[in-house]
């Protein structure tokens, strides 16, 4: 068979490696780790030199090259500070994996429970930002951490951060103190800067509704009372805190039934009827949204035989409600927390 000269230089000659990867080559520089990793390279350039995670070589009068053995040094960093693990205890183990490494051969982050020094119950400081990093304000460690991670648009970090936060805060507090400064900030920044943002926020809501819904559909078992109807108003579109009620109200063992976002006012007064729950909660988002004319006919809305006839508490959630003006038989709860334990005590009382 002839094979062209093409053909023949493409081919690794016999005792002579094959053509490196461009990367392994030449690396990266600085601004290309930071860009890959989502922080600012000052970020990158404060890792090494407090730290000492800059490259393992470095020839004298070049500028800095970023291998990928490391990037990963600098991954495990930022998986390890999204967790919450203080940055010097993170860089020990970045540092560490990189070592066992070299000598075995294999790579893999330490697990953050498992980072020298850092004890059960020990507090967990926050990790270095960035110039993309969400302005999350004064927080948990955990919504700093899911922050980063939503910049980085690193999913998997992002549901391991969110299910440890529900399995060790509970549904309530995962949502006030984790989630929503998450959101928030991440809505503004898509606010501030345009379509730049919008990656995030979207990454981020799709795995908060994920976890959430994971938890609302769980097999805990169900307590003997009707379920609570959950809905959104007839045209808004949010619906993560539904969700976030329904996650909540599977963890107290209540039944719910879920109509989601955008319900119109026809389908959600045949729901009511056909259900029969004691409460409904309805969410309004925005000002436009409210319809105080739907609040006043589900309240109104009766069911059952004749002399045995049932109603439901409705439960307007939401900032889109102006509470002074609620009709009769409605409640206006401001938190979550206010809501889940008015829905707990209505259906149960």
């Amino acid at each position: 068979m002839v094979t062209s000269p093409a053909a023949r230089d493409a081919r690794p000659h016999a005792g002579r490696p094959a053509a490196a990867d461009p990367l392994e080559e030449a690396g990266l520089p600085t601004g290309g780790v930071a860009q890959r990793l989502g922080v600012s390279p000052t970020t990158v350039r404060s890792w090494e030199r407090r730290y000492g995670l800059g490259p393992a070589h470095r020839e004298s009068g070049h500028h800095r090259r970023w291998s990928p053995q490391d990037i990963a040094v600098l991954e495990t960093m930022c998986r390890l500070t999204a967790r919450g693990v203080p940055p010097n205890e993170a860089a020990r183990a970045a540092l560490a994996d990189r070592t066992a490494a070299d000598r075995t051969g294999t790579s893999g982050p330490t697990p953050p429970d498992q980072v020298t020094g850092l004890q059960d119950g020990a507090r967990r400081g926050p990790g270095p930002g960035g110039s993309r990093a969400l302005r999350v304000g004064t927080v948990r460690p955990e919504c700093r951490g899911l922050a980063r991670a939503a910049v980085r648009l690193d999913a998997p970090e992002v549901v391991a951060i969110l299910r440890d936060a529900v399995e060790e805060l509970g549904v309530i507090d995962a949502w006030t103190e984790v989630i929503m400064p998450a959101l928030r900030a991440a809505g503004r920044k898509w606010a501030a800067d345009g379509e730049q943002y919008v990656e995030v926020e979207h990454l981020l809501s799709w795995n908060v509704s994920s976890v959430l819904r994971g938890v609302a559909v769980g097999t805990a078992a169900t307590r003997p009372v009707p379920p609570v109807l959950l809905a959104a108003a007839p045209v808004e579109l949010h619906s993560l805190p539904l969700e976030a009620t329904a996650a909540a109200l599977t963890e107290r063992g209540l039944p719910f039934r879920m109509l989601g976002a955008a319900v119109p006012p026809r389908a959600l007064l045949d729901a009511v009827q056909r259900i029969g729950p004691r409460a409904v909660m309805i969410w309004s988002q925005d000002r436009h949204t409210a319809d105080l004319e739907l609040l006043g006919r589900a309240a109104a809305s009766v069911w059952g035989p004749r002399g045995s006839r049932g109603g439901a508490v409705v439960v307007a959630a939401g900032p889109g409600w102006v509470r002074a003006r609620l009709p009769a038989g409605t409640a206006g709860p401001r938190t979550l927390a206010d809501a889940v334990d008015l829905l707990e005590q209505t259906v149960t009382g």
